[in-house]
């Protein structure tokens, strides 16, 4: 390791130690929380089930960067890449559609073996794998609705699907090792405001139901339910609203998945998940960072990103909290997309681990809101760069930028031969 990165670790514990932190001991939790990075970012969410099939259910990638992976093989190549590039072990997040297999088969039809090849992987990488049921991109989505259709046989299409992915889940997490949380997310709603809102929730909630019927082991497989605020085609309504799942997966044991982008462009989620967690086993993040809307950009180092790792700390929520991204953006570097936005959450979690909790709480607890006030400001300048610069050397990962070079690197060898 570089002297000049030892000697301003070494400092940088000094300062932290007059506080009574450990960052050996930080460091050491922080290797343990994995992040699952979402396999979407590689591919702008087109999947291999379905070959050039458009996009649809209300999500849109924007740009058209040039060496996105077309087949598994590079879409692993390139995880692979990202994963050299930050500190940790991690997760990687699946979905449905990325089924590798030449069979033709239908989404309801899915089983364990079309994605043995994902499973071989992760077990050659040591990572852990997440999955998700498609219900987009699909003639029996076409309208807008999907486990909450008015037509009970396309209902029943997607309730199969449903249940074919929580086995699919389930078989991951056993053959890792460790649990597969697998997220529902549907995009159903209407596009100006209906006459009925509760007809819809009453089958969404019917169909979610029957889903979950089927004893599946909790041991290897986590059920999580996602809300969202408005979609492309779904501005007046959305049937899966907040306070839909919320009482969901309160009522039937389920995680709560809050995505940072699926609120109103004022609301935020840091101030949620507290609440949550008081009532709930285990929550769900999906990180990502709205501009005005659902737009999922690569996430950065803003107040919210930071204000979502402090709540985690603070609360010493992290053990029931599984955090994945959820962005795509096709108008930058597939793998630097990732490795930004893994590494800023990485960051911002190492930030709030960093920060004297238990001398704040106490100050508070005693009224003393002056000190409350200047320690937190004055801990926003400390050197924490100096303990992440570490932390990535000592996980054999590139300290600050180095890792671009070895990204435009990639990208001419191995990118633009695609």
């Amino acid at each position: 390791m570089d002297q000049s990165i030892m000697n301003s670790y070494n400092e940088a514990k000094k300062l932290y130690a007059a506080h009574g932190i450990n960052v050996d001991e930080v460091l050491e939790k922080l290797a343990q929380i994995k992040i699952s990075l979402h396999c979407w970012q590689g591919d702008d969410v087109r999947g291999f089930l379905f070959k050039g099939k458009e996009l649809s259910g209300g999500i849109a990638v924007t740009g058209s960067y040039p060496g996105r992976a077309g087949t598994p093989e590079e879409l692993r190549q390139d995880l692979e890449k990202a994963l050299s590039l930050i500190p940790g072990k991690h997760k990687v997040n699946l979905h449905a559609i990325y089924a590798d297999t030449d069979e033709k088969v239908d989404l309801d039809e899915l089983e364990p073996r079309h994605f043995a090849s994902w499973v071989d992987w992760a077990k050659e990488q040591g990572l852990g794998l997440d999955f998700n049921p498609t219900c987009f991109s699909h003639p029996n989505a076409a309208d807008g609705f999907t486990l909450s259709h008015a037509d009970e046989a396309i209902r029943s299409f997607w309730i199969k699907h449903c249940k074919a992915s929580r086995r699919i889940a389930e078989h991951f997490g056993r053959e890792l090792g460790q649990p597969c949380v697998t997220n529902f997310w549907v995009p159903d709603g209407y596009k100006d405001t209906p006459v009925d809102r509760l007809a819809p929730r009453m089958r969404l909630k019917e169909s979610l139901d029957e889903v979950f019927s089927e004893e599946i082991d909790p041991q290897y497989n986590i059920d999580a339910v996602e809300s969202k605020l408005f979609g492309i085609g779904s501005e007046s309504y959305v049937v899966g609203s907040h306070e839909f799942y919320m009482g969901y997966g309160l009522t039937r044991g389920k995680a709560i998945c809050l995505d940072a982008g699926h609120f109103h462009p004022t609301e935020v989620i840091s101030n949620k998940l507290s609440s949550i967690l008081m009532f709930s086993e285990q929550l769900l993040l999906h990180v990502s960072r709205p501009v005005r809307w659902d737009s999922d950009h690569v996430v950065t180092m803003d107040d919210e990103l930071l204000e979502i790792a402090r709540e985690l700390v603070r609360g010493e929520l992290l053990p029931r909290t599984n955090i994945g991204l959820d962005f795509f953006d096709g108008s930058i570097n597939h793998i630097a997309a990732w490795v930004i936005g893994t590494r800023n959450t990485i960051k911002a979690l190492l930030r709030a681990m960093l920060e004297p909790v238990a001398e704040l709480k106490a100050v508070e607890l005693a009224g003393d809101y002056t000190s409350r006030l200047a320690l937190a400001e004055e801990f926003k300048s400390y050197p924490f760069g100096a303990v992440w610069d570490y932390y990535c050397a000592s996980q054999n990962t590139p300290v600050r930028e180095q890792w671009l070079a070895e990204v435009k690197s990639y990208e001419q060898e191995v990118l633009a031969a695609r």
